[in-house]
């Protein structure tokens, strides 16, 4: 009997296979957004109590944001030499001796033994742990999805991913209350995502498939692919293939780091309550967002059958109409709507600009597209927060109104920008056509497509 996978791609697996692969990624990137939001629902509380000023507590985030933006293309371009299933691992242990070490300082710090500054100083460098090595999973992750997913089902499949980080941030603020046990009180959170984390890093460890083969053979800078194929192309940012792609996406993710910095302060201006009684409603506030997220990736997508040119445009008009709902926001309910819309929107426009790129470029390229994509994330939150928090203390509508320029601004930029209007047509990469009509003509047998 002829070996079903004899037919397919490199880097292909069978559908059980592959769905056993997706599903530790997704564990990844789940449980890693989760971590962080929880890390960000008590870190408040822990500034307070530890006596560190706000404005240090706000500003944790930053370095390792900046490393972050810097490392994931390196990692990208180590994963195309390495193999994905090593950097995913790197990134998961990352994250692990990340949360350890955060957690150990904060404890220190609850605990007295350790002065304030110090203690700053100390989560600071621990968080940064997880921009300079922690960023090695996202990129190699979203470029092993990539690699075994033909062009038609990419879309679908980079949007499941990217959920994951949507789940998390439900499951992150829900839980952390639940881990602020008795002798760790508030640390608890950090060193409970440590031992998750360690838990999925076995489960990389020992249930990810990659082979050998798999790995492209890269002994020297020739940059030629294993049996002497065509050299294998560095993808720059500024590769116009690719361009209009990471422009969008900086531009919404730094629109939506803006949403979400400013929530809270919205939320406790609103109510006219205090910090800690508004913890609650933000966090409602956020799990209605994430919600309309998760609606737009996991099923709108799929149900509308939405192609990236199209996720581009409706997603950042959406989010546009979301923040004009929150800039003129009379009370509390008409703000959770605006968000979720806002959230709506970002939940299309993702996984649209996220699989553009993709689709942009030729197999070979798919882990420097990956970590190009990645750094986005990192780069929109150094600047961002402080500048959207700066403008609402200046007038409150004002940073909203601001992304609803931006976002309309984007609208613009998907239906005229060339590159995003043909994004999956015929004037694709050739080998990205050549690989879904291999796929198509060889995942057919007597039980149906693979």
């Amino acid at each position: 009997m002829a070996n079903p996978e004899a037919n397919l791609l490199p880097g292909r697996l069978d559908d059980r296979a592959k769905g056993r692969a997706f599903a530790i990624l997704f564990a990844v990137l789940l449980s890693s957004a989760a971590g962080n939001t929880a890390l960000q629902t008590v870190l408040p509380a822990i500034g307070r109590q530890v006596g560190i000023p706000d404005v240090l507590i706000s500003s944790i985030f930053s370095l390792s944001a900046l490393l972050w933006g810097v490392m994931s293309p390196v990692w990208a371009r180590m994963s195309d030499k390495r193999g994905r299933k090593p950097m995913v691992v790197l990134g998961m242990a990352g994250f692990a001796v990340s949360m350890l070490g955060f957690g150990f300082f904060i404890l220190m710090g609850l605990k007295g033994l350790m002065v304030p500054l110090a203690v700053f100083a100390g989560a600071a460098l621990s968080r940064a742990i997880f921009g300079l090595v922690g960023s090695a999973s996202n990129p190699a992750a979203q470029a092993y999805v990539a690699d075994r997913t033909a062009p038609a089902e990419r879309t679908n499949a980079l949007a499941t991913m990217a959920s994951a980080s949507g789940l998390g941030t439900i499951l992150g603020p829900a839980v952390a209350p639940f881990l602020v046990f008795p002798l760790l009180t508030l640390s608890g959170p950090m060193f409970s995502f440590a031992v998750i984390a360690g838990v999925v890093l076995i489960l990389v460890m020992r249930g990810l498939p990659e082979t050998q083969d798999e790995i492209p053979e890269r002994p020297d800078d020739s940059q030629t692919v294993r049996g002497g194929g065509k050299p294998r192309a560095r993808v720059r940012w500024n590769d116009r293939r690719i361009m209009p792609f990471i422009v969008y996406g900086f531009l919404l993710a730094s629109a939506q780091t803006v949403n979400q910095q400013t929530l809270g302060f919205m939320v406790i201006d609103k109510l006219n309550i205090s910090p800690a009684k508004a913890a609650a409603f933000a966090g409602v506030a956020m799990m209605a967002g994430a919600v309309a997220s998760l609606l737009a990736q996991w099923g709108l997508i799929r149900m509308l059958r939405l192609t990236p040119r199209q996720l581009l445009w409706l997603g950042a008009g959406c989010a546009a109409l979301g923040n004009l709902a929150v800039a003129f926001s009379p009370d509390y309910h008409t703000l959770v709507v605006g968000f979720a819309l806002c959230s709506l929107g970002y939940g299309f426009a993702r996984p649209g600009f996220t699989a553009g790129a993709s689709l942009s470029v030729g197999h070979e390229e798919q882990g420097a597209v990956a970590g190009a994509i990645s750094a986005i994330n990192g780069a929109s939150v150094i600047i961002a927060p402080v500048l959207g928090v700066a403008l609402y203390k200046w007038a409150h509508p004002s940073p909203y109104l601001m992304n609803v320029a931006v976002l309309a601004g984007l609208v613009a930029y998907a239906l005229i920008d060339p590159v995003m209007r043909r994004v999956g047509d015929a004037t694709a990469p050739r080998e990205a056509r050549d690989e879904a009509q291999v796929v198509d003509a060889s995942s057919i047998d007597a039980t149906g497509p693979h």
